[in-house]
Order: C-alpha cells, then structure tokens, then sequence
C-alpha cells in the first residue's frame, strides 16, 4: 500500500483495478494511446471508488512517473493477420514493438522494483532478453497452462530493475479442472491468493 503503480496500455482499465482491489491504497498511473479507451479506464476508476492517474499518451513518448512496479498485457502479435474490427486490431497486433514497451518500464522503474509482462508463451525468451537490455535482473517466469499436463500457452515474466539474483522458474499455474476453474486459479481470483510471486 502506498507504493506507485505503472500499468501500460491499460485499456478499459480491467488489470489496474483488480490491483487496486486486491492492494488498496495504491498509487496508480495508467497509459493508453487511445484517448476513448483512456476516457473509459478513468470513467471506469471514478465509478470503482479508485484514484488512478489515466493518461492518453504514447508509452514511446517521455516522462513517464518513476514508479516501484510496472506492469503491462502488450498486443501480443508482431505479424500475422490483423483483425478488421480497429479495437481488436489494437489490442492484438503491436503498433510499438515489444522493446519499446520493455525500455519504458525500464525508464519508469526504480532500482530494485520490478517490472511484469503477460505475453503467449512463444516470447518469453524474447521478453527476457529485452527485459535485460532494459535493466531488469533475477527474472521469474510463471508458466500459464489451461489444463494439466498441457503446455502453456501464455506466461508473466517479471524482473528486478538491477537485480543480480538468479533467474526462477516457476511452477506453471494451471487454470482448469473438469469444466471449471482449478483449485490454484479459484484461490487467485476468488480468495486473493498470491499469484506466485509475480
């Protein structure tokens, strides 16, 4: 509580205010590029109860705050074929490329906080070695599984900004079981259980 918060490309503002649910007393500064969607993330703040700092700007484009966390759900594709819908063409499809997204949480970032990505688990190996570039140090992977024994298919990466731990893999989160939500994932989104250490 009481910590400064950096959400990029935070959209409706979904991701942020599960944070501020689940760690009242935040200081909460959320990005956009599009103005109607930083338009929305703020309605959606004022009518949650949650004073957050929604801007509509481009994360390429300083000053960012210096902040103790930072964390963004970039587009996830580089290429490929975008969709004809503009919103889901944004939200998929990379208009700054994964590095730039990396180098402003590294300008963001103080010494010793730390930075999370959610992407498909195809560009973990790419994230870290941005992430790196970008400062980031004793880097945890948790992989995402929809089912056990089945691979990932997406993962959060999280870095220390000049940390000189050892890297950690964790042991992969899996979401469900029969035709419902595993016991891992209820405790995450029902009773506020720790996600790893993410």
């Amino acid at each position: 509580p009481g910590e400064a918060v950096l959400e990029l490309g935070c959209g409706t503002g979904a991701a942020f205010l599960c944070l501020a649910a689940r760690v009242p007393g935040l200081a909460i500064t959320a990005i956009e590029q599009d103005p109607a969607l930083a338009t929305l993330a703020a309605g959606n703040a004022v009518l949650n109860g949650v004073a957050a700092d929604v801007r509509a700007a481009d994360l390429r484009a300083p000053p960012l705050p210096r902040v103790r966390h930072g964390f963004a759900n970039p587009p996830y594709w580089p290429a490929g074929t975008p969709s004809p819908d503009p919103a889901r063409r944004q939200a998929a499809h990379e208009a700054a490329a994964l590095a730039d997204w990396t180098a402003a949480l590294g300008r963001a970032v103080v010494p010793r906080g730390t930075a999370s990505l959610v992407l498909p688990a195809a560009r973990w190996g790419e994230a870290a070695a941005l992430l790196r570039e970008a400062g980031f140090g004793a880097l945890a992977l948790l992989p995402v599984a929809p089912r056990a024994g089945e691979a990932a298919k997406r993962v959060l990466v999280r870095g220390v900004k000049a940390g000189r731990g050892p890297d950690t893999v964790l042991p992969a989160l899996v979401l469900h079981e029969g035709a419902g939500w595993s016991a891992a994932a209820a405790g995450v989104l029902g009773a506020l259980a720790e996600l790893g250490r993410t």
